[in-house]
């Protein structure tokens, strides 16, 4: 009786170890919430809602360090978004160049991998209400990335791309530059790596895209807007009092002029229909529309101003950006005489301006980048400051004919998508699937 009682348990408890054992193996017993709190014991996740086809979705608020050489410098806040499908899944790392929304990127959607979205330090929710300056620094980011992805790599297998768009573009780059074995591929979407704090090829290519008709077009609009200043102005306060935007930082007297410069760079950048331009008869409302469609006014008022500071510090600083051509429109301004995108950076800041370090970033990925698949729009503004890579690099840059800063790998041919494709599965092997997307 007795050693029928020890069979028996013995029986039970060997059919519950193993039965534990299984549920181990396959992740069952550890929440995915509780293996991450593992990894980041110090961070707050919580549960948000899953979008698409992942099955769990999580925000992290991480304590960031400020300075990664100086832990005892202090801690932000940091917010990131991570999705989650599968531990042997591929994984998607989108690095943000500004605030993070969470949404489901295309190369998400192509690979149906774990999404890690990552919002850029000191933007949006990131941001405090202090911002310490001196540590809003490119490779402070690119340590953020590297030090979250060494430790995702513990729990997360497959193989990982990184991805991001216009500046969050650019950060790839950059992050490629500095750690390129952290992913396996890198996909940047209109990333421009620009020269200087006013890069001449913008305006080259302000002056040479399209036809001469519609860039003549864009011309008799600028100075119809500017000669009928004061009507416009009524719109633009019409506008402000409706949306309860305010124009303290950045008047409307100012607003208008840097808007009217700034119209051929957004017309180009955002693909603008030529044939809409407004001509000689548009009234003062159907000038103001059209403005406000293509620059968008709203980007003077108070509150973008405020948002977009730590931008234009980056811009100013390390990223470099663009110059405005007065040329067209030199007669007619009134109070931007010596326009510059300086004007929407922060005060009392030290915005020297360093030119060799995104020199030493194209540098590296124009010799060096292997596996980088870069997208861009033809007329896209940004994409003359797109960077080449040297025939002996293995990359692959595609540009979307007549496209804009809007391209992305859904735009192009079914051809072109499958070049895409091929090249991708080339660099990430068979084992990854890809899921083309449909149009």
């Amino acid at each position: 009786m007795k050693f029928y009682r020890s069979f028996l348990f013995f029986l039970i408890f060997n059919t519950f170890f193993i039965s534990v054992i299984a549920q181990v193996k396959s992740g069952e017993t550890v929440s995915v919430a509780q293996k991450l709190q593992d990894l980041f014991p110090d961070a707050k996740i919580t549960k948000i809602k899953s979008k698409d086809f992942y099955t769990e979705s999580y925000q992290m608020v991480l304590n960031e360090p400020l300075d990664h050489q100086n832990i005892k410098a202090g801690t932000f806040n940091h917010y990131i978004y991570l999705s989650h499908i599968g531990y042997d899944k591929p994984n998607i790392l989108v690095t943000e160049g500004y605030n993070a929304r969470p949404r489901t990127y295309e190369l998400s959607k192509i690979f149906k991998g774990n999404q890690v979205q990552v919002e850029y330090r000191f933007y949006g929710k990131s941001r405090q209400d202090s911002i310490p300056w001196e540590y809003l620094k490119n490779d402070q980011a690119i340590e953020d990335y590297h030090q979250l992805i060494t430790k995702l790599k513990t729990l997360y297998t497959g193989k990982w791309i990184s991805t991001g768009i216009s500046k969050g573009g650019e950060t790839v780059l950059i992050y490629k530059s500095k750690y390129p074995n952290d992913v396996d591929v890198a996909v940047p979407y209109v990333a421009p790596i620009i020269n200087g704090q006013e890069d001449s090829r913008t305006g080259n290519h302000i002056k040479t895209v399209g036809t001469n008709k519609c860039r003549g077009s864009i011309f008799k609009f600028q100075r119809k807007v500017l000669n009928n200043k004061d009507s416009v102005i009524y719109q633009i306060n019409k506008y402000a009092e409706k949306k309860k935007m305010k124009f303290i930082e950045i008047p409307v007297d100012e607003t208008i002029e840097y808007a009217v410069m700034e119209f051929p760079f957004s017309f180009w950048q955002w693909g603008g229909k030529c044939e809409e331009i407004p001509g000689e008869k548009a009234t003062s409302k159907e000038m103001f529309d059209y403005i406000n469609k293509i620059v968008g006014i709203g980007f003077y008022n108070d509150k973008t101003y405020y948002d977009l500071l730590p931008s234009y510090y980056q811009h100013m600083t390390e990223l470099g950006y663009y110059g405005f051509d007065t040329t067209p429109v030199r007669d007619l301004l009134k109070v931007a005489h010596q326009p510059t995108n300086l004007r929407f950076a922060p005060k009392n800041v030290d915005l020297t301006y360093n030119p060799e370090y995104i020199k030493k970033v194209r540098n590296y990925i124009e010799n060096y980048g292997d596996k980088i698949l870069y997208i861009y729009g033809e007329y896209d503004t940004w994409g003359a400051c797109a960077p080449s890579p040297k025939l002996n690099v293995d990359a692959l840059k595609m540009v979307l004919k007549e496209g804009s800063h809007k391209t992305r790998i859904k735009d192009f041919s079914k051809e072109d998508q499958q070049k895409i494709y091929d090249r991708l599965q080339k660099w990430l092997g068979d084992d990854v699937k890809i899921y083309p997307l449909e149009k």
